[in-house]
């Protein structure tokens, strides 16, 4: 990908990654420019996190819930319908951000030549990098609001706890979408997202404790779960959800804050190298 990396807005990358003087509140503008496109096809991006939990419901909730019964989980009896509801949340809090910072960055980076617009204004690369994660983080919290609000109806949420997720929403988007964009700016086209979709989220899916207790796996898949973001994501969401929060969950949100801290710097410095080395 040949970009222009003469243009007047444009310093010399540090090296050492961003800078305090390469990043400022500007990178809003990018927010603001992805909120503008995104309101004009609201009606069809409001759909999935509207629908997804009926399916998800009535496909596991419904049918594989009628056949587990209930279980207990934190000293409590619950259907199985309200364990994997936080799960459900957990995951569109993951995939909202990741596929956002992937497919659709990559789209306005490389097909739509949105980045290159904007690299001609003051704007830094790692301006408009910080701006995609932060939007990536955005769709991950508006999506888990509407969610949450057709789970209220089930009766699956616990109240006023439960409106803790919201800004583990907005902390678990920047994490996944920090990796979505480190993947975006180290796969040479966008066929190759298959990749980091089927050996990053789809394990992360299945063994991140979302549809069944961590505890019935086997040890050497515990382990492995623990070094998931999506696991401490699931046990903060389904902790609040339940009204089950204990100390041990200060680690799931260290375990996350960490995580974002290594993964959003790497992002912005593996950007800027793609952008303009």
């Amino acid at each position: 990908m040949n970009q222009a990396s003469s243009n007047a807005g444009i310093p010399s990358p540090n090296s050492q990654g961003p800078t305090p003087s390469s990043l400022s509140w500007r990178f809003l503008r990018v927010w603001q420019r992805n909120w503008d496109v995104y309101i004009k096809t609201w009606k069809i991006n409001f759909l999935p996190p509207l629908l997804e939990p009926f399916f998800y419901l009535l496909a596991f909730g419904a049918g594989l819930g009628y056949l587990v019964g209930q279980l207990t989980f934190a000293g409590k009896l619950i259907s199985y319908s309200a364990f994997i509801a936080p799960g459900l949340l957990a995951i569109n809090i993951m995939q909202n951000a990741f596929f956002e910072n992937t497919y659709a960055s990559y789209v306005r980076m490389y097909y739509q030549k949105t980045f290159d617009a904007i690299m001609a204004t003051p704007l830094t690369v790692e301006e408009i990098i910080l701006g995609e994660i932060f939007w990536g983080a955005s769709r991950s919290l508006m999506a888990t609001a509407l969610m949450m609000l057709i789970l209220s109806f089930f009766g699956l949420l616990t109240y006023p706890w439960a409106l803790g997720i919201l800004p583990i929403a907005l902390l678990g988007g920047l994490a996944f979408g920090a990796v979505g964009m480190c993947f975006t700016a180290l796969m040479p086209n966008i066929e190759t997202f298959n990749l980091p979709v089927f050996l990053f989220i789809t394990p992360m899916f299945l063994f991140s404790g979302t549809f069944f207790p961590l505890e019935q796996l086997p040890l050497w898949a515990k382990i492995l779960a623990g070094f998931f973001p999506l696991t401490h994501v699931v046990e903060l969401t389904r902790a609040l959800a339940l009204d089950t929060l204990t100390l041990f969950n200060l680690g799931n949100l260290f375990y996350l804050l960490i995580f974002t801290l290594i993964a959003l710097p790497l992002a912005l410095r593996l950007m800027v190298r793609r952008l303009i080395h």
